[in-house]
């Protein structure tokens, strides 16, 4: 029996059943739904609660069982606002630790950085913390560490937070899941890193790889060991790839033997106070947390992906990734 962390407490890994491997609930600005909460949750909290408990619920009804949440300090994380929602709704729900950043770093790292190298990160501190005692005092430990690199590539601050975030993981064995620009190949750029402070990248996932349709690339980054995220389906921009080209990956993917190294996800936050509280954001109608049940996992079996191939990435990969317990 090997458990992970959840909301509401330790749940066995055997259990998680199909999971969305890369999710929000909310993106909450902490200072600012502190000193004013008005502009991150408009003047009805309850009703953003409650609409967000719905659409959780929707996920529910459609079978999945477990969501990563991936929001890491500076993406807005807001645990005791989850926890509320999860009291309402079945559902597993896995918390991230790790610092969300494409370049710059809050002034608190900023100035607390070692003072010479070999010396520990104040951020590897937090990251243990999160995971070892829990956040914000919920009572709620991190289940996965979230780091980022974008179109600004490893910048120092971005390589001292990567590195802080290999550092933590071998301590804990809590794996890493990550964002990436696909199209700039720095998911390799992780992978170098990582490798360097002696990460095995079996335990690794590599974030928003499916918005590649370069299959060196994401073979390159799974024969290195790691698991690769197809976890935007529908957020179908002005060029980014279409459901069916999205698919059509995933099935060259998989008809290539590489279905045990894929995991699925949206991507998709149900509020976030980056915009004003009930605006109606212009988004891709089918980006919604319930698209993959509904449309792409139909479309997958039409480009040929067998039942099986989508029970491996939906259930047994999620299974397999929390499964890999303990430091290192």
């Amino acid at each position: 029996m090997v458990m992970v962390d959840t909301v509401r407490g330790p749940v066995d890994t055997s259990a998680l059943g199909p999971t969305l491997m890369h999710e929000h609930v909310v993106n909450i600005n902490a200072e600012i739904a502190r000193d004013q909460p008005v502009l991150s949750w408009g003047d009805n909290p309850d009703r953003i609660i409650g609409e967000v408990t719905a659409k959780l619920q929707q996920i529910v009804d459609r079978g999945i069982r477990t969501i990563v949440d991936a929001t890491a300090i500076g993406h807005g994380r807001d645990v005791a606002a989850v926890q509320r929602i999860n009291e309402q709704v079945d559902l597993n729900i896995i918390v991230s630790t790790g610092i969300y950043t494409y370049a710059d770093l809050p002034f608190f790292f900023h100035y607390r950085k070692p003072a010479a190298n070999g010396d520990r990160d104040v951020m590897t501190d937090l990251f243990v913390r999160d995971i070892t005692q829990g956040i914000a005092g919920t009572g709620v430990k991190a289940g996965v560490i979230k780091c980022a690199t974008d179109k600004a590539g490893v910048t120092p601050n971005i390589e001292r937070v990567l590195r802080a975030v290999a550092v933590a993981h071998r301590e804990t064995g809590v794996p890493i899941t990550t964002h990436t620009v696909s199209e700039d190949r720095n998911g390799l750029d992780q992978q170098r890193i990582f490798r360097e402070e002696g990460v095995d990248l079996q335990r690794v996932i590599i974030g928003h790889s499916g918005d590649s349709q370069d299959l060196d690339y994401l073979r390159q980054l799974m024969d290195a060991g790691s698991t690769i995220g197809c976890d935007r389906f529908g957020m179908y921009f002005p060029g980014y790839p279409t459901m069916g080209q999205r698919a059509e990956t995933v099935a060259q993917l998989c008809a290539l033997g590489y279905a045990g190294q894929i995991v699925l996800s949206h991507d998709f936050t149900p509020h976030s106070d980056w915009s004003p509280p009930g605006a109606k954001v212009p988004l891709p109608p089918q980006w919604r947390q319930t698209h993959i049940s509904d449309e792409v996992i139909p479309s997958l079996l039409q480009h040929g992906v067998t039942e099986e191939q989508i029970d491996q990435m939906m259930v047994m990969n999620p299974a397999t990734i929390f499964s890999q317990r303990g430091g290192y």
